[in-house]
């Protein structure tokens, strides 16, 4: 298990960097924690092919012999020495690398609100997961909620599964939206995406200048009957009766692996990425990172950087340089999308003393606002040391309390006992 190019990710940027890579005869690896290639935004499912970009990317990579897919697998801790320590179903298992590319995506920013724990109420990406997973959502009430334009996208899922779409509920202003909206003529590919997507949902209320004040569960067993908006301009509520609540608010980066490795951080828009060079390589030699891990910009900005550090990792420089312009358009679009949809000041504000904060540990919002740093809460309340390892939580109160992000420690990802002694073996003295 070493590799000439090792690339943890499967999503667009993961996927273009081994397409790249793989032309060359290199031995690539390629390791990724879903059981089929696609990332989030090209996700599979028992009845969701992935679309043509997507199958033509996958097929290429499927014929190389020098190709290693390792499907259904988490790293779960950096080894000195160029190795990864990762966990499959069957076993842990020492993967060692000569380049290393870090395109571990991004994740839904969550923030907490009464109701935000009932049965019903997920992420907006997560719906999509679970509707292409096989969830049947068919006749079911949705609401979308949060901000950016994941929030079509996953409306959009929903509705081609047979849900009735309530409303998307958008926190940005109608202006912002307007000015967003009006600046996609300069990236046209993603303005016919936002035509199809609008076409499609035509005929569904889109609110913006709102909230969820509340989610409201009633019944025996407590599940999601409807949720309360509030609307700034028209300074009322609405209540609006629904099954599921899909609410999210924008996309951060998944940084952990990258910070495990060493690589520095850098401040981007209102979060942390991996901070990277007009070659995306990262502060420490032989590791790269493309797309979402070093700033949300999108699939079509994923891509380009995947394919830009793979041929740095390979030294084609020149190759990799005839990609910067391209590059360049997508991180202004990436630039005005953030722009758009940056969180308004008030959402710090939604939860109630009482409202959970970690659902792991059951810890609220004012037991933890009590505390002065994400490091005090978790001293006293257990905050974050669960098993999703502060990833919802902590990004939560870092927005909400203005507390500094801190990573994670290792392991990374729940794992067995026998995975850990994968790594005390391979670091153990051989005699």
């Amino acid at each position: 298990m070493n590799f000439d190019i090792l690339i943890i990710g499967a999503g667009p940027a993961g996927l273009h960097a081994a397409q790249v890579a793989a032309q060359t005869g290199c031995r690539v690896g390629i390791v990724d924690d879903n059981a089929l290639p696609g990332g989030q935004i090209w996700r599979q499912g028992p009845e969701h092919a992935p679309d043509r970009q997507a199958r033509a990317v996958i097929d290429a990579l499927t014929q190389q012999p020098n190709v290693t897919w390792m499907s259904g697998t988490r790293v779960a801790q950096a080894l000195p020495g160029k190795q990864l320590l990762a966990e499959n179903r069957q076993s842990g298992v020492v993967i060692g690398y000569d380049k290393l590319i870090v395109a571990t995506g991004a994740r839904e920013r969550f923030l907490p609100f009464p109701g935000w724990t009932l049965p019903g109420v997920t992420g907006a990406g997560g719906l999509q997961a679970l509707i292409k997973g096989g969830t049947p959502v068919r006749g079911q009430r949705v609401v979308v909620a949060g901000s950016g334009p994941l929030l079509w996208a996953s409306a959009a899922t929903a509705r081609t599964a047979g849900a009735r779409i309530a409303a998307i509920v958008e926190q940005a202003s109608p202006r912002s939206v307007r000015g967003f909206a009006a600046g996609l003529v300069s990236t046209p590919a993603k303005l016919a995406q936002a035509l199809r997507l609008r076409l499609d949902l035509h005929d569904t209320p889109y609110l913006c200048g709102a909230h969820v004040v509340e989610a409201i569960g009633e019944g025996a067993e407590g599940g999601l009957a409807r949720v309360r908006i509030h609307q700034r301009e028209r300074r009322g509520e609405t209540t609006i009766d629904c099954e599921r609540l899909a609410c999210a608010y924008g996309l951060v980066p998944n940084t952990s692996i990258g910070v495990a490795l060493g690589c520095a951080l850098r401040d981007v828009h209102d979060t942390v990425a991996l901070e990277v060079d007009d070659w995306q390589s990262t502060s420490v030699p032989d590791i790269y990172a493309a797309g979402e891990s070093t700033g949300v910009g999108g699939m079509e900005l994923s891509a380009v950087e995947g394919r830009i550090a793979a041929y740095a990792a390979l030294g084609a420089r020149e190759n990799a340089r005839a990609l910067f312009n391209r590059r360049a358009r997508y991180r202004r679009f990436a630039d005005r999308l953030h722009t758009a949809f940056a969180l308004a000041p008030h959402l710090r504000n939604m939860a109630a003393p009482d409202t959970i904060l970690c659902r792991c540990e059951d810890v609220t919002c004012g037991e933890a606002a009590q505390h002065r740093s994400w490091r005090d809460a978790k001293l006293h309340t257990r905050c974050g040391m669960g098993p999703c390892q502060g990833k919802i939580c902590g990004e939560a109160a870092a927005f909400c309390f203005g507390w500094p992000r801190n990573g994670q420690r290792p392991p990374f990802v729940p794992v067995r006992v026998g995975t850990l002694m994968e790594a005390a073996s391979e670091a153990a003295p051989q005699s």
